[in-house]
Protein backbone atom coordinates (compact mmCIF):
# COMPACT_ATOMS: atom_id res chain seq x y z
CA UNK A 1 0.00 0.00 0.00
CA UNK A 2 2.83 2.37 0.90
CA UNK A 3 4.56 1.61 -2.42
CA UNK A 4 1.34 2.30 -4.35
CA UNK A 5 0.85 5.58 -2.52
CA UNK A 6 4.42 6.60 -3.24
CA UNK A 7 3.96 5.78 -6.93
CA UNK A 8 0.78 7.88 -7.07
CA UNK A 9 2.60 10.84 -5.50
CA UNK A 10 5.43 10.57 -8.03
CA UNK A 11 2.93 10.54 -10.90
CA UNK A 12 1.08 13.59 -9.51
CA UNK A 13 4.35 15.49 -9.06
CA UNK A 14 5.48 14.63 -12.59
CA UNK A 15 2.17 15.77 -14.07
CA UNK A 16 2.44 19.04 -12.11
CA UNK A 17 5.91 19.73 -13.53
CA UNK A 18 4.74 18.96 -17.06
CA UNK A 19 1.68 21.20 -16.78
CA UNK A 20 3.79 24.03 -15.35
CA UNK A 21 6.26 23.76 -18.19
CA UNK A 22 3.46 23.73 -20.77
CA UNK A 23 1.97 26.85 -19.18
CA UNK A 24 5.14 28.89 -19.59
CA UNK A 25 5.09 31.39 -22.45
CA UNK A 26 7.54 31.28 -25.31
CA UNK A 27 9.78 34.29 -25.82
CA UNK A 28 9.90 36.72 -22.91
CA UNK A 29 10.12 35.90 -19.24
CA UNK A 30 7.08 37.91 -18.11
CA UNK A 31 3.61 36.41 -17.90
CA UNK A 32 0.26 36.90 -16.25
CA UNK A 33 -0.03 35.13 -12.91
CA UNK A 34 -3.63 33.99 -12.69
CA UNK A 35 -5.78 37.09 -12.83
CA UNK A 36 -2.89 39.53 -12.31
CA UNK A 37 -0.59 41.16 -14.88
CA UNK A 38 2.52 42.74 -13.40
CA UNK A 39 4.19 45.90 -14.72
CA UNK A 40 7.48 46.95 -13.17
CA UNK A 41 8.29 50.51 -12.14
CA UNK A 42 12.05 50.96 -12.05
CA UNK A 43 12.94 54.30 -10.45
CA UNK A 44 15.37 55.98 -8.01
CA UNK A 45 13.45 56.31 -4.77
CA UNK A 46 16.56 57.07 -2.72
CA UNK A 47 19.88 58.71 -3.53
CA UNK A 48 20.75 61.73 -5.68
CA UNK A 49 17.87 61.27 -8.14
CA UNK A 50 15.14 60.43 -5.62
CA UNK A 51 13.04 63.54 -6.23
CA UNK A 52 12.87 62.82 -9.94
CA UNK A 53 12.03 59.18 -9.37
CA UNK A 54 9.23 60.13 -7.00
CA UNK A 55 7.65 62.37 -9.65
CA UNK A 56 7.59 59.54 -12.16
CA UNK A 57 6.20 57.05 -9.64
CA UNK A 58 3.32 59.48 -9.02
CA UNK A 59 2.42 59.34 -12.70
CA UNK A 60 2.57 55.55 -12.94
CA UNK A 61 0.48 55.11 -9.78
CA UNK A 62 -2.17 57.54 -10.98
CA UNK A 63 -2.42 55.80 -14.35
CA UNK A 64 -2.72 52.43 -12.63
CA UNK A 65 -5.52 53.74 -10.40
CA UNK A 66 -7.44 55.08 -13.40
CA UNK A 67 -6.75 52.09 -15.66
CA UNK A 68 -6.35 49.09 -13.34
CA UNK A 69 -7.22 46.32 -15.81
CA UNK A 70 -6.27 44.99 -19.23
CA UNK A 71 -7.41 41.84 -21.04
CA UNK A 72 -9.88 41.34 -18.20
CA UNK A 73 -7.10 41.02 -15.64
CA UNK A 74 -5.95 43.25 -12.79
CA UNK A 75 -2.72 45.18 -13.40
CA UNK A 76 -0.35 45.27 -10.46
CA UNK A 77 2.55 47.71 -10.24
CA UNK A 78 5.79 46.30 -8.84
CA UNK A 79 7.84 49.31 -7.74
CA UNK A 80 11.57 48.86 -7.11
CA UNK A 81 14.18 51.35 -5.95
CA UNK A 82 17.28 51.50 -8.14
CA UNK A 83 18.84 53.77 -5.50
CA UNK A 84 20.31 56.24 -8.04
CA UNK A 85 23.12 53.73 -8.57
CA UNK A 86 24.11 51.88 -11.75
CA UNK A 87 24.91 48.57 -10.03
CA UNK A 88 21.72 48.72 -8.00
CA UNK A 89 19.82 49.62 -11.17
CA UNK A 90 20.97 46.45 -12.91
CA UNK A 91 20.02 44.38 -9.84
CA UNK A 92 16.59 46.02 -9.61
CA UNK A 93 15.84 45.35 -13.27
CA UNK A 94 16.99 41.74 -12.93
CA UNK A 95 14.69 41.26 -9.95
CA UNK A 96 11.71 42.60 -11.88
CA UNK A 97 12.14 40.25 -14.82
CA UNK A 98 13.44 37.15 -13.02
CA UNK A 99 11.62 37.16 -9.68
CA UNK A 100 8.55 39.34 -10.18
CA UNK A 101 7.93 38.18 -13.77
CA UNK A 102 6.72 41.55 -15.02
CA UNK A 103 5.54 41.84 -18.62
CA UNK A 104 6.98 45.35 -19.09
CA UNK A 105 8.95 47.98 -17.18
CA UNK A 106 8.52 51.76 -16.77
CA UNK A 107 11.65 53.84 -16.11
CA UNK A 108 14.06 55.14 -15.25
CA UNK A 109 14.71 58.75 -14.32
CA UNK A 110 18.40 59.05 -15.18
CA UNK A 111 19.80 57.81 -18.48
CA UNK A 112 22.72 56.05 -16.78
CA UNK A 113 20.30 54.01 -14.70
CA UNK A 114 18.23 53.08 -17.74
CA UNK A 115 21.36 52.09 -19.66
CA UNK A 116 22.42 49.85 -16.76
CA UNK A 117 19.21 47.86 -17.27
CA UNK A 118 19.53 47.71 -21.05
CA UNK A 119 21.21 44.32 -21.42
CA UNK A 120 18.82 42.75 -18.94
CA UNK A 121 15.60 43.75 -20.69
CA UNK A 122 17.05 42.89 -24.09
CA UNK A 123 18.37 39.46 -23.06
CA UNK A 124 15.22 38.57 -21.14
CA UNK A 125 12.98 39.98 -23.89
CA UNK A 126 10.94 42.20 -21.56
CA UNK A 127 10.10 45.63 -23.02
CA UNK A 128 10.91 48.80 -21.08
CA UNK A 129 9.44 52.26 -21.69
CA UNK A 130 11.40 55.18 -20.29
CA UNK A 131 9.65 58.36 -19.24
CA UNK A 132 12.54 60.84 -19.17
CA UNK A 133 15.80 59.04 -20.03
CA UNK A 134 17.06 61.21 -22.90
CA UNK A 135 20.53 59.88 -23.76
CA UNK A 136 20.48 58.29 -27.25
CA UNK A 137 22.39 55.25 -25.97
CA UNK A 138 19.38 54.10 -23.91
CA UNK A 139 17.61 52.76 -27.01
CA UNK A 140 20.49 52.49 -29.48
CA UNK A 141 20.90 48.86 -30.54
CA UNK A 142 18.25 47.74 -28.05
CA UNK A 143 14.96 46.58 -29.57
CA UNK A 144 13.42 46.19 -26.12
CA UNK A 145 13.89 49.75 -24.86
CA UNK A 146 11.48 52.53 -25.83
CA UNK A 147 10.76 56.01 -24.47
CA UNK A 148 8.01 58.62 -24.54
CA UNK A 149 10.41 61.59 -24.21
CA UNK A 150 12.56 63.40 -26.77
CA UNK A 151 16.30 62.70 -26.89
CA UNK A 152 19.34 64.85 -26.17
CA UNK A 153 20.39 65.69 -29.75
CA UNK A 154 17.07 67.52 -30.09
CA UNK A 155 17.16 68.99 -26.58
CA UNK A 156 20.75 70.20 -27.02
CA UNK A 157 19.85 71.86 -30.32
CA UNK A 158 16.80 73.53 -28.75
CA UNK A 159 18.88 75.12 -25.99
CA UNK A 160 21.71 76.10 -28.33
CA UNK A 161 19.17 77.85 -30.55
CA UNK A 162 17.69 79.60 -27.53
CA UNK A 163 21.12 80.80 -26.40
CA UNK A 164 22.25 81.96 -29.83
CA UNK A 165 19.03 83.42 -31.21
CA UNK A 166 17.01 84.51 -28.15
CA UNK A 167 19.83 85.55 -25.81
CA UNK A 168 22.05 86.75 -28.67
CA UNK A 169 24.91 84.83 -27.05
CA UNK A 170 27.90 84.31 -29.30
CA UNK A 171 30.16 82.86 -26.59
CA UNK A 172 29.07 80.04 -24.28
CA UNK A 173 30.77 78.15 -21.46
CA UNK A 174 29.92 74.62 -20.29
CA UNK A 175 29.83 73.42 -16.68
CA UNK A 176 28.87 69.74 -16.72
CA UNK A 177 28.27 66.93 -14.25
CA UNK A 178 31.03 64.74 -15.65
CA UNK A 179 29.93 61.59 -13.76
CA UNK A 180 26.47 61.77 -15.35
CA UNK A 181 26.01 60.27 -18.85
CA UNK A 182 22.97 62.49 -19.38
CA UNK A 183 24.92 65.69 -18.67
CA UNK A 184 27.91 64.69 -20.80
CA UNK A 185 25.72 63.81 -23.77
CA UNK A 186 23.60 66.93 -23.53
CA UNK A 187 26.67 69.17 -23.25
CA UNK A 188 28.10 67.59 -26.40
CA UNK A 189 24.96 68.11 -28.45
CA UNK A 190 24.64 71.70 -27.21
CA UNK A 191 28.27 72.35 -28.12
CA UNK A 192 27.99 70.86 -31.60
CA UNK A 193 24.86 72.84 -32.37
CA UNK A 194 26.09 76.13 -30.88
CA UNK A 195 29.37 75.96 -32.78
CA UNK A 196 27.49 75.01 -35.94
CA UNK A 197 25.60 78.31 -35.70
CA UNK A 198 28.84 80.23 -35.48
CA UNK A 199 29.10 80.41 -31.71
CA UNK A 200 32.23 79.86 -29.62
CA UNK A 201 32.69 77.62 -26.58
CA UNK A 202 35.00 79.59 -24.30
CA UNK A 203 35.63 76.88 -21.74
CA UNK A 204 34.47 73.62 -20.17
CA UNK A 205 34.51 72.80 -16.44
CA UNK A 206 33.59 69.52 -14.77
CA UNK A 207 32.21 68.43 -11.41
CA UNK A 208 31.01 65.14 -9.92
CA UNK A 209 27.63 64.06 -8.61
CA UNK A 210 27.41 65.01 -4.95
CA UNK A 211 29.82 67.96 -5.14
CA UNK A 212 28.77 71.05 -3.20
CA UNK A 213 31.55 73.55 -3.86
CA UNK A 214 31.72 74.91 -7.40
CA UNK A 215 33.75 78.06 -6.75
CA UNK A 216 36.83 76.86 -8.65
CA UNK A 217 34.85 75.89 -11.75
CA UNK A 218 32.85 79.11 -11.71
CA UNK A 219 35.94 81.29 -11.23
CA UNK A 220 37.69 79.62 -14.15
CA UNK A 221 34.65 79.91 -16.40
CA UNK A 222 34.06 83.56 -15.50
CA UNK A 223 37.58 84.39 -16.68
CA UNK A 224 36.68 83.23 -20.21
CA UNK A 225 34.00 85.97 -20.46
CA UNK A 226 31.10 83.93 -21.86
CA UNK A 227 27.71 85.43 -22.72
CA UNK A 228 25.88 82.40 -21.30
CA UNK A 229 26.61 79.30 -19.24
CA UNK A 230 25.08 75.98 -20.19
CA UNK A 231 25.05 73.75 -17.08
CA UNK A 232 23.38 70.36 -17.63
CA UNK A 233 23.23 68.30 -14.46
CA UNK A 234 21.10 67.00 -11.63
CA UNK A 235 18.69 69.43 -9.94
CA UNK A 236 20.49 69.56 -6.56
CA UNK A 237 23.98 70.27 -7.85
CA UNK A 238 22.66 72.65 -10.51
CA UNK A 239 20.75 74.73 -7.96
CA UNK A 240 23.80 74.95 -5.69
CA UNK A 241 26.01 75.88 -8.64
CA UNK A 242 23.69 78.72 -9.65
CA UNK A 243 23.48 80.02 -6.07
CA UNK A 244 27.26 80.13 -5.84
CA UNK A 245 27.54 81.78 -9.26
CA UNK A 246 25.28 84.63 -8.14
CA UNK A 247 27.20 84.95 -4.86
CA UNK A 248 30.41 85.32 -6.87
CA UNK A 249 28.81 88.13 -8.85
CA UNK A 250 28.29 86.15 -12.06
CA UNK A 251 25.18 87.73 -13.55
CA UNK A 252 25.06 86.23 -17.05
CA UNK A 253 22.24 83.83 -17.97
CA UNK A 254 22.61 80.22 -16.84
CA UNK A 255 20.54 77.69 -18.77
CA UNK A 256 20.07 73.92 -18.51
CA UNK A 257 18.07 70.83 -19.33
CA UNK A 258 14.95 68.95 -18.30
CA UNK A 259 16.33 67.67 -14.97
CA UNK A 260 15.87 71.12 -13.43
CA UNK A 261 12.09 70.75 -13.44
CA UNK A 262 11.68 69.48 -9.88
CA UNK A 263 10.38 71.38 -6.81
CA UNK A 264 13.77 70.79 -5.15
CA UNK A 265 15.53 72.92 -7.77
CA UNK A 266 13.55 75.97 -6.63
CA UNK A 267 13.60 75.03 -2.95
CA UNK A 268 17.40 74.84 -2.97
CA UNK A 269 18.10 77.71 -5.37
CA UNK A 270 15.37 80.09 -4.14
CA UNK A 271 15.75 83.63 -5.48
CA UNK A 272 19.08 82.80 -7.15
CA UNK A 273 17.44 80.50 -9.71
CA UNK A 274 14.90 83.14 -10.75
CA UNK A 275 15.21 83.75 -14.47
CA UNK A 276 16.98 80.50 -15.25
CA UNK A 277 15.74 78.80 -18.41
CA UNK A 278 15.65 75.12 -19.33
CA UNK A 279 14.12 72.67 -21.78
CA UNK A 280 11.09 70.65 -20.69
CA UNK A 281 9.24 67.70 -22.13
CA UNK A 282 5.80 69.25 -22.01
CA UNK A 283 3.38 71.52 -20.17
CA UNK A 284 0.42 69.29 -19.27
CA UNK A 285 -1.78 72.32 -18.61
CA UNK A 286 -1.32 73.40 -22.25
CA UNK A 287 -2.01 69.99 -23.77
CA UNK A 288 -5.34 69.80 -25.58
CA UNK A 289 -5.76 66.03 -25.62
CA UNK A 290 -8.67 64.32 -23.88
CA UNK A 291 -6.18 62.30 -21.84
CA UNK A 292 -4.50 65.49 -20.62
CA UNK A 293 -7.80 66.72 -19.21
CA UNK A 294 -8.35 63.42 -17.38
CA UNK A 295 -4.78 63.43 -16.08
CA UNK A 296 -4.91 67.01 -14.79
CA UNK A 297 -8.26 66.61 -13.05
CA UNK A 298 -7.29 63.38 -11.35
CA UNK A 299 -3.77 64.49 -10.47
CA UNK A 300 -5.07 67.64 -8.80
CA UNK A 301 -7.53 65.56 -6.77
CA UNK A 302 -4.81 63.14 -5.73
CA UNK A 303 -1.90 65.48 -5.04
CA UNK A 304 -3.35 69.01 -4.95
CA UNK A 305 -0.45 70.54 -6.92
CA UNK A 306 0.62 71.17 -10.49
CA UNK A 307 2.15 68.12 -12.16
CA UNK A 308 5.71 67.98 -13.48
CA UNK A 309 6.26 67.07 -17.11
CA UNK A 310 7.94 63.78 -16.12
CA UNK A 311 4.87 62.80 -14.10
CA UNK A 312 2.73 63.08 -17.22
CA UNK A 313 5.34 61.11 -19.17
CA UNK A 314 5.35 58.23 -16.67
CA UNK A 315 1.55 58.24 -16.84
CA UNK A 316 1.82 58.01 -20.63
CA UNK A 317 4.39 55.20 -20.44
CA UNK A 318 1.90 53.14 -18.41
CA UNK A 319 -1.09 53.71 -20.68
CA UNK A 320 1.06 53.08 -23.77
CA UNK A 321 2.12 49.71 -22.34
CA UNK A 322 -1.53 48.88 -21.66
CA UNK A 323 -2.42 49.79 -25.23
CA UNK A 324 0.35 47.53 -26.53
CA UNK A 325 -0.95 44.64 -24.38
CA UNK A 326 -4.49 45.22 -25.72
CA UNK A 327 -3.27 45.21 -29.31
CA UNK A 328 -1.16 42.10 -28.71
CA UNK A 329 -4.09 40.35 -27.04
CA UNK A 330 -1.62 38.49 -24.86
CA UNK A 331 0.95 38.97 -22.11
CA UNK A 332 3.70 37.44 -24.26
CA UNK A 333 6.47 40.00 -23.87
CA UNK A 334 7.80 39.57 -27.40
CA UNK A 335 4.41 40.37 -28.87
CA UNK A 336 4.01 43.35 -26.52
CA UNK A 337 7.35 44.66 -27.77
CA UNK A 338 6.20 44.26 -31.37
CA UNK A 339 3.13 46.40 -30.69
CA UNK A 340 5.17 49.09 -28.94
CA UNK A 341 7.47 49.28 -31.95
CA UNK A 342 4.47 50.08 -34.16
CA UNK A 343 3.06 52.82 -31.91
CA UNK A 344 2.11 55.94 -33.89
CA UNK A 345 -0.02 58.97 -33.01
CA UNK A 346 -0.62 57.69 -29.50
CA UNK A 347 -2.69 60.21 -27.53
CA UNK A 348 -1.30 60.74 -24.05
CA UNK A 349 -1.49 63.27 -21.25
CA UNK A 350 1.71 64.95 -22.43
CA UNK A 351 0.58 65.17 -26.04
CA UNK A 352 0.58 62.99 -29.15
CA UNK A 353 3.46 60.52 -29.33
CA UNK A 354 4.87 58.53 -32.24
CA UNK A 355 7.83 56.20 -31.83
CA UNK A 356 10.49 56.11 -34.55
CA UNK A 357 12.56 53.16 -35.76
CA UNK A 358 14.82 53.46 -32.70
CA UNK A 359 11.95 53.44 -30.21
CA UNK A 360 12.37 57.18 -29.52
CA UNK A 361 9.48 59.61 -29.32
CA UNK A 362 9.20 62.22 -32.04
CA UNK A 363 7.74 65.18 -30.20
CA UNK A 364 8.10 68.87 -29.40
CA UNK A 365 10.03 70.46 -26.55
CA UNK A 366 8.87 73.27 -24.28
CA UNK A 367 11.12 75.98 -22.93
CA UNK A 368 10.41 77.13 -19.36
CA UNK A 369 11.67 79.83 -17.04
CA UNK A 370 11.71 80.07 -13.26
CA UNK A 371 9.46 83.03 -12.50
CA UNK A 372 7.97 83.99 -9.16
CA UNK A 373 9.16 80.75 -7.62
CA UNK A 374 7.37 78.64 -10.24
CA UNK A 375 8.10 77.03 -13.58
CA UNK A 376 6.56 79.24 -16.27
CA UNK A 377 6.03 78.33 -19.92
CA UNK A 378 7.98 80.34 -22.51
CA UNK A 379 7.81 78.60 -25.89
CA UNK A 380 7.32 75.33 -27.76
CA UNK A 381 9.87 74.07 -30.30
CA UNK A 382 8.75 71.50 -32.85
CA UNK A 383 11.13 68.83 -34.19
CA UNK A 384 12.28 69.08 -37.80
CA UNK A 385 10.41 66.45 -39.80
Amino acid sequence: MKKSLGLILVIILSLSIILTACGQKAGGSGSANGDVIKIGVFEPMTGANAAGGALEVEGAKLANRLYPEVLGKKVELVIVDNKSDKVEAASAAARLVEKDKVVAIIGSWGSSLSMAAGDIVRNKKVPAVGASCTNPLVTKGNDYYFRVCFIDPFQGTVMANYAYNKLNAKKAAIIQEVSNDYAIGLAKFFTDSFKGMGGEITGVSNYNTGDQDFSAQLTNIAQTNPDVIFAPGNFTESALLIKQARQLGIKIPIIGGDTWETPEFIEIGRADVEGTVFSSFSTPERSTTKEAKIFLEEYNKEYNKSPAAVTALAYDAYIMILEAIKRAGTTDTVKIREELAKMKDFVGASGVISLDENGDAVRSADIKIVKGGKFDYLDTIEPVK
